[in-house]
């Protein structure tokens, strides 16, 4: 690590810094950054730069996104102790757990964990997202599969919260409807001429809201063609 400061150190630095510029504004988001070694899921050519709030490869085309956006996303996901959550583009496992950390917390008995489920279509970063866990103590609290993210996991559906961490050229109806009721689910939509971040809510009587946040920029969700998507209904 840079100037021999200890990874705990930076890692505090960076989370003090991500609070000051307002990414991370609740108590279990910023522990659960301070919690989760980042360098764990770094590759070594650039373990050095984990905690600088930049996106780093991890191969295949794909990165590690940058900090700052994982905290930003989180507190829009707003996931609870005990809830079951879905995240698509497991990359190298990082953000998922994150997640984790959040709905099954280290040192909370294990009858109020959550758990977290993590699709990724490339299978060698699925195998290395599982190592990673492991080496974090997160294996417990994550399974890791290979999937077309884009058509959820349905055979652990409804999720509670769904974080969707490449950028889909719409809003997936797979994921809509493996919302739970309520749930939340947050994402990018767009392709490399824009993107945005999206939050989309199912009310408890099933009725979905969709709000437009902030400009993003994210590799793309492959999304097969038969996969349809979502259209909201007409009043």
């Amino acid at each position: 690590m840079p100037d021999g400061n200890a990874p705990e150190q930076l890692r505090r630095m960076l989370v003090e810094e991500l609070i000051r510029e307002g990414y991370v504004k609740s108590e279990k988001v910023a522990r659960a950054l301070l919690a989760v070694p980042r360098e764990l899921f770094v590759p070594e050519p650039y373990r050095d730069l984990a905690y600088e709030d930049r996106p780093l490869p991890i191969g295949h085309g794909q990165t590690i996104s940058a900090p700052s956006i994982v905290g930003y996303m989180i507190e829009l996901l707003d996931p609870n102790i005990g809830m079951r959550v879905l995240e698509v583009g497991a990359g190298s496992g990082y953000a998922a757990a994150v997640l984790a950390e959040i709905v099954a917390p280290s040192g909370a008995p294990r009858d109020k964990w959550g758990h977290v489920y993590a699709v990724e279509i490339v299978e060698e970063l699925v195998e290395r997202a599982r190592r990673n866990l492991e080496r974090a103590g997160y294996a417990d609290r994550v399974t890791v599969v290979v999937g077309d993210g884009s058509r959820g996991l349905p055979d652990h559906a409804p999720y509670d919260r769904i974080l969707v961490s490449a950028a889909a050229p719409f809003i997936p109806k797979p994921l809509v409807n493996q919302l739970r009721t309520p749930g939340r689910m947050v994402l990018p939509v767009g392709d490399y001429f824009g993107q945005w971040l999206y939050i989309v809510t199912k009310n408890e009587r099933g009725e979905v809201s969709i709000w437009r946040d902030i400009e993003v920029l994210f590799v793309p969700l492959r999304v097969p063609p038969d996969v349809e998507p979502y259209r909201p209904r007409e009043n």
